[in-house]
């Protein structure tokens, strides 16, 4: 079995319920969803000009290798109305692998670990409260440490729900 670490994240329409049926889809199709974080609110990385972003953090278990699980949550975020305009824009809902186990792969449509992990505190702080002590394969150190190492000075806030 493996274990997949995903972030969902969404700002348009109703970003709750899209991340809501994002779960609910991936539960589905690829596997038991074992943790979830709290939602977070985050301003926008990379192109700043736009919605603030509702992001979540999952973990699951699967039966899938990193390439059927890639498929389906694009075949997800399609469903959900994700429509790739530019990178970094606004979207309904963008599916994320962070980490596949513990494994370190780099292929065209595939960079396992995720590469940005340890750039962005709307990945860090939902990664950090359900999995703090797991170790970045290929840096090496907790999600605790990179997320104390982050530089990212957007403000990210969890929502009480």
């Amino acid at each position: 079995m493996n274990t997949i670490y995903i972030l969902l994240g969404a700002n348009l329409g109703n970003p709750e319920e899209q991340l809501l049926k994002a779960i609910d889809l991936l539960n589905k199709r690829l596997g038991s969803v074992t943790k979830t974080s709290s939602l977070y609110e985050s301003e926008a990385w990379g192109v700043e000009d736009q919605p603030a972003f509702l992001n979540q953090v999952i973990i699951l278990t699967t039966n899938k290798n990193a390439q059927e699980c890639l498929d389906i949550c694009q075949e997800i975020e399609q469903e959900l109305g994700r429509i790739r305009k530019e990178k970094w824009g606004a979207r309904k809902i963008d599916i994320d692998i962070l980490y596949f186990n513990s494994e370190i792969m780099d292929t065209p449509g595939l960079i396992i670990p995720h590469p940005y992990i340890q750039d962005r505190k709307f990945t860090l702080e939902p990664l950090f409260e359900i999995a703090p002590s797991y170790k970045h394969p290929k840096l090496n150190i907790t999600n605790e440490q990179l997320l104390l190492n982050c530089t990212d000075n957007l403000n990210v806030k969890k929502i009480n729900k």
